[in-house]
């Protein structure tokens, strides 16, 4: 089931504020609790993140309580939550954090079927995620009719042996309107068409190419949403503390050093209690 539009708009809400206040080391209960209060009481959000405080103080993760509102998440909501939480895995919940606001924001905009299968799609080519999986969920999503689940369990079968540009292609009116070309008259489609005519060129002229280039050529002409990516940390502002420290250990090494070459090293002076012949 499809949520109202101010649901994703308290969402993209909800998932910024939390990569938001991540840094400041807060425990997650307090984060959910300060945000819960901050949220627009007429939609269920509040209701959901009471649950989810309350999940998390039993499991120790969010991706069981999204689950179990199924109703209210999407179940590759929960799969990027379950991903990002995953110990030892290289999705960073930030990152996760971001993807999900980025998609409740597009969603907020009346988002098209092809613009939320590609950005999903993208989310899990960019990140490395587990296509089987990622795709079963995708296949779940409320947003898609039963063509287009046929067609991404299709893709979920099919996805690293035959290129993603020729499985868009194919599906698209632009191979279509070439069928009917070759065949002089109005042919049949052999599946549902479901991308256009644009996205079917697009496809075509990126056959047997990467497929990231196939999603920003996408994102370039048709203004399909772009994927966050992760954000170089900038690392020049801790640089000239780090070099103070190590010039002063170099001088500390450096007196040490000179204390051996003319009179050997006073242990004493590293001893925490009273030096000898100190009253204790």
């Amino acid at each position: 089931m499809m949520l109202e539009r101010e649901e994703y708009v308290e969402q993209a809400y909800f998932f910024r504020t939390i990569a938001e206040r991540l840094p400041q080391n807060l425990p997650m209960q307090d984060i959910l609790r300060q945000t819960r209060d901050e949220l627009l009481a007429s939609t269920k959000l509040p209701m959901a993140v009471d649950f989810m405080r309350s999940e998390l103080e039993h499991s120790g993760v969010l991706a069981t309580a999204m689950a179990k509102l199924s109703h209210y998440f999407t179940p590759f909501q929960t799969y990027l939550m379950e991903a990002a939480e995953k110990e030892g895995g290289r999705f960073d919940i930030r990152v996760g954090l971001k993807v999900l606001q980025a998609e409740a924001e597009y969603r907020a905009a009346e988002a098209s079927k092809q613009g939320i299968f590609l950005f999903q799609f993208e989310v899990i080519c960019r990140n490395r995620l587990r296509y089987d999986s990622g795709l079963t969920a995708m296949a779940s999503d409320p947003i898609y009719d039963e063509p287009w689940r046929h067609w991404i369990l299709i893709v979920r079968r099919q996805v690293g042996l035959i290129d993603l540009a020729d499985l868009l292609y194919v599906r698209s009116q632009h191979y279509q309107d070439q069928r009917s070309l070759r065949g002089n008259g109005e042919v049949e489609p052999e599946a549902a068409v479901l991308f256009g005519e644009k996205e079917g060129k697009i496809a075509l002229s990126n056959r047997g190419r990467e497929p990231l280039y196939l999603f920003a050529a996408l994102q370039r002409h048709l203004n399909y949403p772009p994927v966050p990516r992760p954000t170089i940390r900038d690392e020049t502002p801790d640089l000239i503390p780090k070099l103070a420290r190590r010039l002063e250990q170099l001088e500390t090494r450096i007196k040490l050093l000179e204390q051996e070459q003319r009179q050997g090293i006073d242990i004493t002076q590293f001893y925490d209690g009273p030096k000898p012949g100190q009253n204790s």
